[in-house]
């Protein structure tokens, strides 16, 4: 079984890139993020005829999230994360996808820093916080996939002097992380990759394409259950390269097997 998380910055102008990389890496769950469109904008039809079935939560300009499936319908189960009503920005949509539960997730930016957007991002990240333990403490095989806007140490990040102010590494979203992983989730990239760079962030600024002047934002953790049966992981940089391309590249993992 494959999971992917891929934030493709506006679904309907990238559809194109989305298609050709479904049609060549061919995974079997897929997170989206930042789709960028209003629900009644989704390309479900494309997607369909591309062989995926989707649940998503749009947005118009902002936001939006989805999870796609191939040869399974997804089941949703929720659109928002839970514990804030008012919260109308779509960043967090979950669904059941052959025996595993998925949750796609677009964690606030949080710049600039300091400031209420920072301050956003981490009531956000409480929020999930306390949803992981929950999905943990119901003993469901799950997965928590997408772009969390955190920059989890100093080796996920090409250079650091210029993004020190960035909300992206301050301490706090980074010691928020490092309390889901202790929690018992598995960052899937880390556990198979442990010193590779893994960049899944380019700016369209600033020639960090050409620089490799990348960041690792997009993150797939696993629930024990799941990080039992992983087998591989990465990140489809070449993705980044192609023309009209998201400053994002797709993160995948590989699990053995299905879950009974």
């Amino acid at each position: 079984m494959k999971i992917a998380t891929f934030n493709i910055n506006n679904i309907v102008r990238r559809l194109p890139n989305l298609l050709a990389w479904l049609a060549e890496a061919a995974p079997d769950v897929v997170c989206l993020q930042e789709l960028k469109a209003g629900q009644a904008a989704f390309p479900l039809r494309a997607l369909e005829e591309a062989g995926y079935s989707a649940v998503w939560q749009g947005q118009p300009t902002w936001n939006g999230v989805a999870i796609l499936a191939r040869g399974a319908a997804p089941v949703l189960t929720r659109r928002a994360l839970p514990g804030a009503p008012e919260d109308t920005q779509a960043r967090y949509i979950e669904a059941a996808v052959a025996g595993v539960l998925v949750g796609c997730l677009y964690l606030p930016n949080g710049n600039p820093h300091p400031g209420p957007k920072f301050a956003y991002k981490l009531g956000w990240f409480a929020r999930l916080e306390a949803h992981a333990a929950a999905l943990l403490a119901a003993g469901v095989p799950a997965v928590l996939a997408g772009d969390y806007n955190v920059v989890p140490t100093d080796a996920d990040i090409y250079a650091v002097r210029s993004w020190a102010r960035d909300a992206l590494l301050q301490p706090q979203p980074r010691a928020a992380w490092r309390r889901l992983l202790d929690q018992g989730w598995t960052d899937a990239l880390r556990r198979l990759h442990p010193a590779a760079p893994l960049y899944t962030f380019w700016d369209y600024k600033r020639d960090a394409w050409p620089r490799d002047a990348g960041l690792r934002l997009d993150h797939i953790l696993l629930s024990p259950q799941l990080a039992k049966r992983l087998a591989k992981a990465g990140v489809d940089r070449e993705v980044r390269g192609q023309p009209g391309a998201s400053d994002h590249a797709p993160a995948w993992t590989v699990l053995r097997g299905r879950a009974r």
